[in-house]
């Protein structure tokens, strides 16, 4: 299930955006042509990917599961998709004996929210269910960077430490690289059917999950259709004959139309994102998706003219008046609640705001709707959609683990990896029947022990193929999936996609500074000159020299897609 995220402010950045949606992350299966292994000693670790025969040699075999059927199956990179009510008792069991033998094992993982109680109910369901006692170290996620560069460079490490992808800069890569145990003895080829779960999480997902030449992580998928939708009010829409735009300029001119400040309306809040996804610029939201190819030539995504024009067109935005005062000023408030009480229509956030804000809205307002515009290419044509990447939070297992530890580690994912319509799933996503939430009417409803203690935690480990249900609103969850489908016939993958690249350390932070300029640009405090001479600087400073790293790899292994 897709989890509401709440946005941290008007104007979020990437890492917050990321952190604010980790639980919404999952991915779809399939395989990619591999790239050879790329070597280097910059960093005292190996620099570049695994991919090639080495990589065929590291991966688990896939094997579907087939314990449960989606009522809307994945396509074109999307979620699969379940739109029927639940049945408790005819849920299947996709784990029909325990793994664990019993042992303890204990996990760092970033938490949003107050911690539960380490004895609560939920943690002991989840225990007895695997076999295994798991003792959570739950820190901070808004701050777990910090916290993670500590215990990495510390000789007292835990038994697992969850390692979202944000949270993969400066040395961390390396202190994967070299803290952490090899997975490959226990799951590659088919030792991964021991555990059904794990082999049904798709390849790419694992291939992602190499690092340094080994496989490194348990991985939670994602799907690689572009993740943020524009949403709007639809029922103010259809109330007041609104069309729905179709190229940049239609969407000005309707955004114009939308607008009476002095009845506190506005058309949008910010849409950078949905500005870089209508011009066709390059992913930015992962390494090493920014890099890409344009006649004939590697470019990073802000060299590129798609790049400006962009930045352009979300500066024309609020230089109508037209974007809510609230995000042109950067205030730390959250744009979907003017989004719900209709002082703005249009936004645009990770699809998971999609069930969030219409079950929000559902009992306070039940006219509300929400629609999800279909993202149009800037000048009216189709749209050019660069693919994410298909799996972007680990769990790692420490170095020093002993056998029985990553066994049971194995056998805690291999619950958590459960389809949706499992018993294990239902487990793992909502706690004990009558403890955690009740059913009613087809829909498991969480009472407050359940919206305590069933959030945060297991979901960490490692997660099934991408999936998208809402028993409570099935329609939306339709409606995601759709929209997903149609946007990944337009979804490109970057020759570097799939692959766990790791950059030599001088260039780890190189292009930190561009999204706040960024948003300075489009609020009309910095010019896209500004823009132009932060890139020349960028090349300068070692943007030119990357990439070289980078052309070299392909020149060498050609395109991993």
């Amino acid at each position: 299930m897709t989890p509401n995220a709440a946005s941290a402010s008007s104007a979020p950045s990437r890492r917050s955006f990321l952190a604010s949606t980790a639980v919404a992350a999952v991915a779809v299966g399939g395989g990619v042509p591999l790239l050879t292994a790329c070597g280097g000693s910059d960093s005292g670790s190996r620099e570049g990917t695994t991919a090639g025969k080495d990589a065929k040699k590291l991966l688990p075999a896939f094997v579907a599961q087939s314990v449960v059927t989606p009522d809307v199956p994945a396509k074109n990179g999307s979620a699969a998709g379940f739109t029927g009510k639940l049945d408790l008792a005819g849920l299947k069991t996709s784990v029909p004996k325990k793994l664990g033998k019993g042992g303890s094992v204990k996990i760092m993982s970033p938490f949003w929210g107050s911690p539960p109680k380490s004895d609560n109910a939920y943690y002991q369901a989840m225990n007895d269910l695997i076999g295994v006692d798991v003792g959570w170290q739950n820190q901070d996620g808004n701050t777990y960077d910090e916290k993670l560069g500590a215990v990495l460079a510390s000789s007292s490490i835990p038994d697992v430490v969850v390692v979202p992808g944000w949270n993969m800069g400066g040395k961390i890569p390396s202190a994967i690289i070299s803290k952490f145990a090899d997975l490959g003895p226990y799951l590659s080829g088919d030792k991964v059917k021991e555990y059904p779960n794990l082999a049904a999480i798709p390849t790419e997902s694992w291939q992602r999950s190499i690092f340094g030449g080994k496989l490194l992580g348990l991985p939670m998928p994602a799907p690689y259709v572009p993740n943020i939708v524009p949403f709007y009010r639809k029922d103010v829409f259809d109330a007041e004959g609104y069309e729905i735009p179709t190229s940049a300029d239609e969407f000005l001119a309707l955004a114009k139309e939308i607008t009476n400040a002095r009845a506190k309306v506005w058309a949008c809040e910010d849409m950078k994102w949905t500005a870089f996804n209508s011009f066709g610029v390059l992913s930015g939201e992962e390494k090493p998706l920014g890099w890409g190819q344009a006649d004939g030539k590697l470019v990073y995504r802000v060299e590129t003219d798609a790049y400006l024009e962009a930045l352009e067109w979300t500066r024309k935005l609020y230089a109508a008046g037209v974007v809510h005062p609230d995000a042109k000023a950067s205030t730390n408030t959250d744009p979907a609640v003017r989004f719900g009480s209709g002082q703005s229509l249009i936004y645009n956030q990770d699809i998971s705001q999609w069930y969030g804000r219409a079950a929000e809205q559902a009992a306070q307002n039940p006219d509300f709707e929400i629609g999800g515009m279909d993202i149009f290419g800037h000048d009216g044509g189709d749209p050019v959609l660069w693919a994410k990447q298909p799996a972007g939070i680990w769990a790692f297992v420490n170095k020093k683990a002993s056998e029985a530890v990553i066994r049971d580690v194995l056998a805690v994912a291999n619950v958590t990896a459960a389809p949706y319509g499992t018993k294990e799933y239902m487990l793992t996503n909502y706690g004990v029947e009558g403890t955690h939430y009740t059913l009613e009417n087809g829909t498991p409803v969480k009472n407050d022990k359940g919206n305590t203690e069933v959030l945060n935690a297991y979901v960490m480990i490692a997660s099934p193929a991408p999936t998208i249900a809402h028993p409570d609103l099935p329609e939306i969850a339709r409606a995601q999936v759709e929209w997903q489908q149609r946007m990944g016939a337009f979804t490109r993958k970057s020759p570097f996609w799939g692959l766990q690249i790791t950059e030599p350390a001088r260039y780890t932070n190189l292009s930190n500074d561009f999204e706040q300029l960024e948003d300075d640009i489009v609020r009309g405090r910095k010019k896209v000159g500004d823009m132009q001479q932060a890139v020349s600087d960028w090349k300068k400073q070692g943007g030119d020299k990357l990439r070289d790293w980078y052309q070299k790899l392909l020149d060498d292994n050609g395109p991993a897609n």
